[in-house]
């Protein structure tokens, strides 16, 4: 069997790989959180369209399919992880715990990484996250994280080692929970179906427009509490 290995699909999932590898670097070694941050748009941008460039070009392979998991666990999964674990050892404890209990605390920020590989074999095998997901996404678990770190790292936000560990074990937990979160794939362009969506888009302007230094992080924030009101409400309709 012949298997192509650089088609331009391939190429865009490769750089959507370097750019994560690169936020890797640039969180550990210059603990520039907010250049990781830039570095994992990128990835995502290259995430998104390297499926766009396989179904427009014929190119989708068994190949490809795996190529995107490995890349967005690196990207997604081991960047906001080392964020995370740099931002943690710069930090100090709130309850000004000694050394020797939060240092080797420090390893549980890795469990993004391993929840996150979790969450992408999960997609890769289920059938039913066509028109929406079943706990958060990748991407926006990573982007999340990587504005939180900007935001210290800007003196916006302060944050202790403690809040640290629960924010990396509950975006972990979001990542494979079995909460459904609606994707943004409109039915048509009225609003039967669609009312969810517009207004969190027009919700998501106001905030870029008011609050734009905290807006992909209130952005989110605001996805997953809308995705979760609407799971709980529809629970019933998800049984049956």
């Amino acid at each position: 069997m012949k298997i192509r290995l650089f088609t331009l699909p391939n190429m865009l999932t490769l750089a959507n790989l370097c750019a994560g590898a690169a936020a890797v670097i640039f969180a550990l070694q210059y603990h520039a959180y907010e250049t990781a941050f830039w570095l994992i748009i990128a990835a995502a941008v290259c995430d998104f369209f390297d499926g766009f460039a396989a179904r427009l070009l014929g190119q989708t392979s068994p190949l490809g399919v795996q190529l995107d998991s490995l890349a967005d666990d690196i990207s997604f999964g081991l960047a906001p992880a080392a964020v995370m674990y740099d931002l943690y050892i710069h930090s100090t404890s709130y309850y000004n715990l000694s050394a020797d209990v939060m240092e080797p605390l420090r390893f549980v920020v890795l469990i993004i990484a391993a929840f996150s590989a979790l969450r992408l074999a999960k997609f890769n095998i289920d059938t039913t996250q066509t028109t929406e997901f079943e706990g958060l996404p990748t991407p926006a678990n990573a982007l999340m994280l990587m504005s939180l770190a900007t935001l210290v790292e800007q003196g916006e936000v302060a944050i202790s080692q403690e809040h640290i560990l629960l924010i990396a074990v509950a975006a972990s937990l979001l990542l494979i929970s079995p909460i459904r979160m609606f994707a943004l794939k409109f039915k048509g362009f009225g609003l039967r179906g669609n009312m969810l969506r517009y207004g969190f888009l027009a919700v998501a302007l106001l905030i870029i427009i008011f609050v734009p230094t905290y807006s992909v992080l209130a952005i989110i924030v605001l996805y997953i509490v809308l995705s979760t009101l609407r799971w709980l409400c529809c629970r019933s309709d998800y049984k049956a």
